[in-house]
């Protein structure tokens, strides 16, 4: 069952959402709220697994919104303008719904976030794997990443800057952190400042007082420190 909010000003318009998707067995509309305000509150009261979202709102707009956010769900932007598209692709959105509400639009957007929510029940011990996403926020802006997306998570004191793109947000949590809940498999320790995504490395150059140099598809180059040097090349089989 995924449980849904949604955030819109418009009585008629919610409504009209939960209607169609009260054809949906295994969604469950759980809260409704018709501002800025209200949704920040209801959304931390209700954690819910998915939100609709409009851009529009009385008070905060719908960008504003998830930036106030510390955990924030999967999120399906609705909105009468197609004008915010790109912007929403900032917040690595499930999908982008113009009103009024096309069904098989809402049926693909509900597919894309039962393939995001089904994953069978994890503990929270496990590892985050390469296709699972974190919400990062910095200053004024704030993305949805998947690892996958993510080259270099780089020690910053008790910070992390994280390279996904052409950005390089710092986010509250220590490098040690960030190396106990990744996969160790995807995200090989460098050196003591650096996790590398081993997707992005394009070649390995041995260095002088054994270490090695990895280039990435960016042309980035990561030196890896003569500790981890033995690992890298076991993880190689160099």
């Amino acid at each position: 069952m995924i449980s849904a909010v949604i955030i819109e000003d418009s009585r008629l318009a919610r409504k009209e959402l939960k209607e169609m998707l009260g054809q949906y067995d295994h969604v469950e509309v759980i809260g409704e709220a018709d501002s800025g305000d209200k949704a920040i509150e209801l959304i931390k009261l209700l954690n819910p697994d998915l939100i609709f979202l409009d851009i529009h709102l009385p008070g905060k707009n719908g960008f504003e919104v998830l930036e106030e956010l510390d955990s924030v769900p999967a999120v399906i932007f609705t909105t009468a303008f197609d004008a915010y598209a790109l912007r929403s692709f900032d917040f690595n959105t499930l999908d982008y719904l113009l009103k009024p509400i096309a069904p098989e639009r809402l049926k693909i957007a509900l597919q894309k976030a039962e393939h995001l929510l089904v994953k069978t029940e994890r503990n929270t011990s496990e590892k985050l794997g390469i296709m699972d996403r974190i919400f990062v926020k910095d200053r004024n802006q704030a993305w949805f990443v998947t690892l996958a997306k993510i080259r270099i998570f780089e020690a910053y004191g008790n910070y992390t800057r994280i390279y996904f793109d052409e950005h390089n947000p710092l986010i509250l949590k220590t490098l040690q952190q960030i190396y106990e809940s990744v996969d160790d498999q995807v995200f090989i320790r460098a050196n003591r400042q650096q996790l590398v995504n081993t997707q992005f490395i394009t070649a390995i150059e041995t260095l002088s007082g054994n270490r090695l140099q990895l280039t990435l598809s960016t042309n980035e180059k990561v030196t890896v420190s003569r500790r981890q040097t033995a690992k890298v090349k076991a993880y190689y089989l160099l």
